[in-house]
């Protein structure tokens, strides 16, 4: 029932505020909101699927609103220090915090990049990035392209499976899963490559 009302939100957005409500939610969902982006990429390859979006712009749109959210969290991070990425923390769920920060200490600076390609963390690693002082350019070019990857396949999704929407909408939730698995597996077929 929630997630019905929340997909009914967000496209009530897209449809009302067109590129301008992508950007926002993107935005953020980016500085960790509770807004899924398995909700509103693919709803607007939805609508780029009936010709209401150019796919290219839709995906741009989204990365950029991605990249300005991440770095709202990355200025609580460097400018508030800890105290208030706890407190902010606090607000929304401070385990996914932890887990943010585990991946940025395990992998540094390339975990700006992979968490973007992973549900639930992508939206948190931005404090740990700014809590660490990372290189602010450095932040913004992984953040982008990790972004640029994630939103071009979920948007993809929403152009490809357009003349199927009403059927499929219940699915999108279940694509946090598959990305998950997918780069678990990605994570083990690297890591024996390399020994």
């Amino acid at each position: 029932m929630l997630a019905e009302l929340l997909s009914s939100w967000v496209t009530g957005i897209i449809t009302a505020s067109g590129y301008l409500g992508v950007f926002l939610l993107m935005a953020g969902e980016s500085a960790c909101l509770p807004i899924p982006s398995e909700v509103v990429l693919p709803f607007a390859g939805y609508v780029a699927f009936q010709g209401s979006f150019d796919l290219v712009i839709a995906v741009l749109v989204a990365t950029f609103g991605q990249l300005f959210g991440a770095l709202v969290a990355y200025y609580v991070g460097a400018w508030g220090g800890r105290p208030l990425v706890e407190k902010y923390a606090r607000i929304l769920d401070h385990g996914h915090l932890q887990t943010a920060e585990r991946w940025f200490e395990k992998w540094g600076d390339k975990a700006v990049f992979i968490s973007r390609l992973t549900p639930i963390v992508r939206t948190f690693i931005a404090f740990p990035a700014g809590l660490a002082r990372m290189d602010l350019k450095k932040f913004a070019l992984y953040t982008f392209v990790g972004s640029l990857i994630w939103t071009a396949v979920l948007t993809y999704v929403g152009y490809y499976l357009g003349p199927y929407w009403k059927d499929i909408v219940g699915i999108f939730d279940k694509l946090d899963i598959a990305v998950v698995m997918i780069f678990i597996i990605a994570i083990i077929y690297l890591w024996r490559k390399r020994r």
